[in-house]
Parts: structure tokens; C-alpha cells; sequence
């Protein structure tokens, strides 16, 4: 019988090491390189074949390569998460260093909670450059938008928003769903495959620490890269502004499931891509200003998509392969997304979706009741007012107001508006920060349609 595994202790790791990259400009693959003191890692980033022209763009290649290799890191430094990160590659500017602060702190708080360590997370961060680093020209980009696509409601109003710009779609470790839903889009896409080294996941199960990542974070970075490879001067996210919501406050500090799609984080990375990267390439969420509700209504007119696509996360796995490849119907983010289509649904068309109702299921209220609580689920949902505002929504619709969860929630609903008058109002009215650009939120207001229930 073979002997078990050496157990990995991460309290014993001292520094954290962001090392070294390789690009493979004729095939578009990235090689990116880390260290756990002497545990090393290497992740590959495949883009594929480039689009675009880039032996002129080798600066902003570098650069966006490095920005990527500086956010990809997390995913290794939360197996024994030490008290020092270094980067070997070279000094980072003052915009990098508080990009990499929001992401390995900030954006690693849940995964904190869930590891019974402090928050905020305090680290020793270097080397730092002296002064702000020189200013970066235009790359001359191909003037084109792009728009990651994640298979959701979000990602898929905002295509369809925006179609008449000729988008380009960037998928990352797409499944056979979302390569479904982009057949329907019927828009030019490409696939960019991004390849977690086997040694983190086998530490994982020796004893390294593991939990929550800012997915998201990776996924712009890997998008900022693309622009250069594949030719495109506009990343137009798919966030609404409840991403900006805590999700729990503990001991006066916010703890944010969704920290790397908040404005937080895009103002950040905006920063870095301008100090570092070009000047001519624009990153931002095109749904930011809207509320979920909106975006639900819009999505909810949309009948040919409502078959396509799902974003249970019970559903995949992290390599997109299928688990059942449907909604399970019985998960936080299949109540919440359940919740703010049905004001706007029959309940025969929500279980079409879902495959059952989860609103006039009495088992679910406790779950439900969580979407409106101090204590939200760690997952991707939106705001307490905008749960609550749906439930008040169903109570004022015949085939809804009776059903198991708007009977023992319609009060709870009604008291979270009462003290905070006027929020439901403002639901429907563009009110957040953003740095939308003008042709695209006029194109996406058309789609959402009046600013009013």
C-alpha cells in the first residue's frame, strides 16, 4: 500500500513570489510563473492565434502581460497565504501596488472569514518604485468593443444592447452552454482558455488553504491582454452597481463577495491600465448606473435566451465541465435570480427556467429571507432594497401575492422599504458612479427601457 501524501502546512511558507512570464506571440500563450518559497507554480493563459498587429505593441503587451501575471497570482497565494508577496519582475508603481493591495486584500476578505483569519489582511508588498512611474502613449488599438461574456442574464442584456457596435465576445474557459448562448448571439466570438497548475490543486487537498477568489479580477486582466492580441480599445463589463454592496459588515470592516466587480475595483484597475498599459484603451461596466431590477425586466423580453443560459454555480465546475448543467433550483443564487425575473414572468415561465418554483416553495423561505438580512449570502446577488422591492413587486401581482415566499416575506419586504423612503424609487432611475461612455449607455438604456416599474 502506498504511503499518504506529504500534508502541506501553509503556516510554515514565508513569502509569496510572483516570478516570471513567457509569451508565445506566434501561437498566443502566456506563461505565467509563482513561488510559494520553494513550492513553484506555472499557470498557462492560451488566447490563441493574435487578431492584431502586435510586434508594434510590444510595450503595452508587456505591460498588460504583467498587470495579468500581478492579479493571476491570487489564485497561488491563497494556499498558504504568507505575510510577504515580492515581485521579481521588477518595482511596482504606485497604481500596481494599490491594485495588487484591493485584490489580495480586499478582494481575498471572504476567503479570510472562511480560513479564521483577520480582516482586513495585512501583508508586506514589494519592491515599491519611486514616484510615478512615465506616462504611456496610445497603442493604437483597433477601435473595437469588447464584451466578456459568463453565459448570465447581465453579460447577455448588455450583447444584445450593444450588437449594432459589432462586439466582440471574449469568453474564458467557456462551457458548452456558453457556447450556446454566443451561436444565438450569433456574434463574433473568441475563446481564451486559461489552465490552473495541477500542483495547486493537488496541495489543495494536502492541507493548503482554499476558498473564495476575485474571479473577476482575473478574468478583466486576462481581457486587458486580449485587447492587444486579439484588437480591441473598449472592455465593457457586464456589473450592475449592487456589486458594490458589502456583503457583510464584520467588526466595522466590509467584507464583499463580489469586491472585484465593484467601482472599487474598476477605478483601480482603470488607474493601472492607464498609467501602464495604454492610454487609448478604455475598461468599464456598461450596466453599473442600473439596478438588477432593470436589467431582469429587460432580460425577461428576451424569450429566446431564457432556455440558454444558467448561472447556478452548482451547475459547473471551475473547469466547465457540466455537474448537471442546469439550474438546481435549491442555491442562493438561483433564489435571487428566480426573484427578480418573476416580477416581470408568469410563474409558468419561471419554472420553464428553473424547473420548479422556487417562490411557492415553503422550504425556501429562510433562504429567500437571507437575500433582505444584514448576514447576505456570500454569493453573487444584488442589493437588500432590490430583493425586498421585488418581493414587494409580487405582492401586488394576482398569480405571485399568494405563493409561499412573498406570503412570509411581503411584510419583511415592506417594513426594509419603510425605513428607507424613496429607495425603491430609485431603483429604477440611473443614480451610481460610472464611466460609461456615451454611445454605449444611450444604446443600453434603450434596451432596459423607461426608468420607471
Amino acid at each position: 500500500m502506498s504511503s499518504p501524501p506529504e500534508a502541506f502546512r501553509p503556516e510554515t511558507i514565508d513569502r509569496f513570489r510572483i516570478t516570471d512570464l513567457d509569451f508565445d506571440v506566434r501561437v498566443g500563450t502566456a506563461v505565467l510563473r509563482y513561488a510559494l518559497d520553494d513550492w513553484c507554480f506555472e499557470e498557462r493563459v492560451a488566447f490563441g492565434p493574435p487578431r492584431a498587429a502586435i510586434a508594434g505593441n510590444d510595450g503595452p503587451l508587456h505591460q498588460a502581460l504583467r498587470l495579468l501575471h500581478l492579479v493571476a497570482g491570487v489564485s497561488y497565494y491563497k494556499a498558504a497565504a504568507p505575510d510577504v508577496i515580492t515581485v521579481d519582475s521588477g518595482a511596482l508603481s504606485p497604481r500596481e501596488a494599490a491594485l495588487c493591495r484591493l485584490v489580495y486584500d480586499d478582494g481575498l476578505r471572504e476567503f479570510a472569514l472562511g480560513n479564521h483569519q483577520p480582516v482586513p489582511r495585512r501583508f508586506a508588498l514589494g519592491p515599491l518604485a519611486d514616484g510615478a512611474p512615465p506616462s504611456v502613449g496610445a497603442a493604437a488599438l483597433a477601435h473595437r468593443l469588447a464584451v466578456p461574456l459568463g453565459g448570465g442574464k447581465d453579460s447577455l442584456v448588455l450583447a444584445e444592447s450593444v450588437r449594432h457596435l459589432d462586439p466582440l465576445l471574449v469568453t474564458v474557459n467557456p462551457n458548452a452552454m456558453v457556447r450556446g448562448v454566443v451561436a444565438q448571439l450569433g456574434l463574433d466570438a473568441v475563446e481564451i482558455r486559461r489552465s490552473i497548475d495541477p500542483l495547486l490543486l493537488e496541495l489543495n487537498a494536502r492541507g493548503a488553504y482554499n476558498g473564495h477568489v476575485p474571479a473577476t479580477a482575473v478574468v478583466s486582466a486576462i481581457a486587458v491582454v486580449g485587447a492587444v492580441v486579439h484588437g480591441y480599445d473598449r472592455i465593457a463589463m457586464a456589473v450592475e452597481r449592487s456589486a458594490s454592496e458589502e456583503t457583510r459588515m464584520v467588526d466595522g470592516v466590509p467584507v464583499n463577495h463580489q469586491f472585484s466587480k465593484s467601482l472599487q475595483f474598476e477605478e483601480a484597475l482603470r488607474a493601472a491600465i492607464a498609467d501602464g498599459v495604454a492610454g487609448d484603451l478604455e475598461y468599464f461596466s456598461a450596466l453599473r448606473p442600473f439596478s438588477e431590477l432593470l436589467i431582469a425586466r429587460a432580460f425577461a423580453r428576451m424569450p429566446e435566451l431564457h432556455p440558454l443560459f444558467c448561472s447556478c454555480n452548482r451547475a459547473f465546475r471551475t473547469d466547465g465541465s457540466a455537474v448537471t448543467g442546469t439550474w438546481c433550483a435549491d442555491c442562493d443564487k438561483c433564489r435571487f435570480v428566480a426573484l427578480v425575473l418573476a416580477p416581470f414572468l408568469d410563474p409558468e415561465q419561471v419554472v420553464a427556467i428553473f424547473g420548479a418554483n422556487l417562490l411557492d416553495d415553503r422550504r425556501q423561505v429562510p433562504g429567500f429571507a437571507q437575500l433582505i438580512s444584514a448576514d447576505k449570502p456570500f454569493e453573487c446577488v444584488g442589493e437588500r432594497r432590490e430583493a425586498a422591492a421585488a418581493l414587494g413587486l409580487l405582492a401586488q401581482r394576482p398569480r405571485w401575492a399568494h405563493s409561499a415566499v412573498v406570503d412570509a416575506l411581503a411584510a419583511a419586504a415592506r417594513d426594509l422599504a419603510a425605513a428607507d423612503p424613496g429607495a425603491d424609487a430609485a431603483l429604477w432611475h440611473t443614480g451610481a458612479a460610472h464611466h460609461v461612455p456615451g454611445d454605449v449607455l444611450a444604446l443600453v438604456r434603450a434596451t432596459l427601457g423607461p426608468e420607471d416599474p
